[in-house]
């Protein structure tokens, strides 16, 4: 199984801790990188090679990871010289491509079976496989529902329940063929492209442990659970 981990992102939001480190090295407990965590996951749930696409601070990166050998992986890399959104990375590279693949967030905390979720993508027989996770955004206002110039209903501080995109895909080449590689591809316009041809991407619903590194307090959460929840995320360490 082969996998690619989207680590060319700037991680703007993240700042001062990505002033001088790519997002996906930045630590999570005493001892390890987010990036490394993600490595370990997936060689062990069965994968055995993994491209990285890399950007902003890419040769810190290379450097970190080398072949991948200590992790019992084989890892090859890409450079995105220029933003090219989520899925843009991917065209570059798409002729060495197996028919189904990983596509992954480089800096995502989860104890999600990445194997079977390209398990599950290659049975279903779609073109794009999104792992999803439940969330809850509460809404501090009174929320009115109005009809012209009339309110004709009224809700106190709701809270709106959605599934979200994990950052996590099977995907199936096929399904990225018609773009044009060195052109922006975003996640966004990929899956409305698939609805409108009448092919809907799948969802893979998952209720486990994840966390989205991507502001501060998402940071600083992952390192005040990462102690009790090790073994979870990587197994045998």
């Amino acid at each position: 199984m082969h996998a690619v981990i989207l680590a060319g992102g700037k991680g703007v939001r993240l700042r001062p801790y990505t002033t001088a480190l790519p997002k996906p090295l930045v630590p999570i407990g005493d001892q390890h990188a987010i990036l490394e965590i993600v490595m370990r996951q997936l060689a062990a749930a069965g994968f055995t090679s993994c491209t990285l696409a890399i950007g902003h601070l890419g040769h810190i990166i290379r450097a970190y990871v080398g072949t991948g050998s200590q992790w019992g992986l084989r890892v090859g890399y890409t450079t995105e010289d220029s933003p090219l959104g989520t899925m843009g990375p991917l065209l570059t590279m798409l002729d060495r491509l197996p028919d189904h693949f990983l596509a992954l967030n480089g800096d995502i905390l989860t104890d999600l079976d990445f194997g079977d979720v390209l398990r599950d993508h290659r049975d279903s027989g779609g073109p794009l496989t999104i792992a999803t996770y439940a969330r809850q955004v509460a809404i501090d206002f009174g929320v009115l529902t109005t009809e012209s110039d009339r309110v004709v209903g009224f809700t106190e501080k709701p809270s709106m329940d959605y599934r979200v995109s994990m950052g996590v895909y099977g995907i199936s080449r096929d399904a990225l063929s018609r773009y044009t590689p060195g052109l922006p591809l975003g996640f966004d316009e990929l899956v409305l492209d698939l609805l409108a041809a009448g092919t809907p991407p799948r969802a893979y619903a998952f209720d486990g442990y994840w966390l989205d590194i991507g502001r501060p307090d998402d940071y600083d959460r992952a390192n005040a659970e990462f102690a009790g929840r090790r073994a979870m995320l990587i197994k045998g360490a």
